[in-house]
């Protein structure tokens, strides 16, 4: 976090002291610990009626958190919660959406948010304030690359199939998305040339992957190939990583930043899945073209679909109905989403005031 995010609070931290209680137990916890608040439902070893509680709770929300873990969306639950004096949450998840479940908080949070489908964005700019290092990788590479340009398209390109990439299918997506969905135009291959104008239109596009092979392709087509509509299209890709390395500190920069550019283009097209294109999305205040999620190694058809708002997908929603106690399709309530897995787990700590 040091090297990633300034500290968005006046003589306020987002570490713990080294000193605090718990802190040698953080790492432990997870769905299976017996301090979490759904095995303490589970087993029946806790309840409003108590008159003596835990100092605290732990509260696990992530992907793999089961029914008794939602109960946390239960606003009879709140009512036991409330009588903690730490909380302490452990989550991958982007949950939002299900505090709006709750009719106890429903009228706080319509103040607080009047425009629903804003709540990441102001809190994302609010909050996530790079740090120096962070803040130089963006703008050096944003006023090298991107700031000249008369629109900027961001793609941002992950896949979850087995090997390492680039797969054919793709880098075909990418273009019946891009050129089907008139993002990027089509090129002239057969070897006539078009004179560009004295004042050609230029387009950057910034992609970002961990393969470098997708930016290859998409910058070839538009180096070998003149536009048929006479545009410039240079493509640009800060870093290629290969692979996911969250244990090394510039890795991590690196990500953020490219986050950030993604959030600074006009236009932004983004994986499905996939938390990177998530927060670029929600930071930029953008709708994005969501590429489908390959079946079977394929091409969807159609490639990628427009998404309905600015705000991240509910990331793993609780199929949960506190009254009847029972799994319900919440699509009813929530509007439709994709599920979605972040990278890494946040760790938060919440003092009951």
């Amino acid at each position: 976090m040091a090297g990633l995010f300034c500290e968005p609070f006046p003589e306020r931290s987002w570490f713990l002291p080294l000193n605090f209680p718990m802190i040698k137990k953080f790492d432990g916890f997870d769905q299976k610990s017996r301090e979490t608040y759904g095995n303490l439902l589970r087993n029946n070893k806790i309840s409003a009626s108590m008159k003596s509680l835990p100092s605290y709770l732990y509260l696990h929300l992530a992907h793999d958190y089961d029914d008794y873990d939602k109960m946390f969306f239960c606003d009879d639950d709140q009512a036991l919660l409330k009588k903690f004096s730490w909380l302490i949450v452990k989550t991958d998840n982007y949950f939002v959406p299900s505090l709006f479940l709750m009719p106890s908080f429903e009228d706080e949070l319509n103040k607080m948010f009047p425009d629903k489908v804003t709540i990441f964005h102001h809190l994302g700019r609010y909050l996530f304030h790079p740090s120096n290092h962070v803040w130089g990788l963006i703008t050096r590479y944003y006023k090298a690359y991107l700031s000249k340009a008369d629109e900027r398209l961001g793609i941002q390109v992950r896949t979850f199939d087995k090997g390492a990439g680039p797969f054919r299918y793709v880098k075909d997506q990418i273009s019946a998305c891009t050129i089907g969905e008139k993002l990027l135009p089509e090129v002239d291959v057969s070897g006539f040339t078009v004179n560009p104008s004295k004042n050609p239109k230029v387009k950057a596009v910034l992609m970002t992957s961990l393969v470098y092979g997708y930016y290859e392709n998409m910058r070839d087509i538009y180096w070998e190939h003149p536009t048929m509509s006479g545009e410039i299209i240079g493509v640009h890709q800060p870093s290629h990583e290969e692979q996911q390395q969250t244990e090394k500190p510039l890795h991590n920069m690196k990500a953020l930043a490219e986050m950030y550019l993604l959030s600074l283009t006009d236009v932004l097209v983004t994986s499905a899945w996939s938390t990177f294109g998530y927060v670029a999305q929600g930071l930029g205040g953008l709708k994005p073209w969501i590429l489908y999620k390959s079946e079977n190694q394929t091409t969807p058809n159609p490639p990628c679909v427009r998404a309905m708002s600015m705000e991240p997908c509910f990331h793993a929603p609780p199929f949960y109905d506190c009254k009847a106690k029972k799994g319900i399709d919440t699509e009813r309530k929530l509007r439709p989403s994709l599920a979605v897995v972040l990278p890494n787990y946040f760790l938060l700590i919440f003092r009951i005031r």
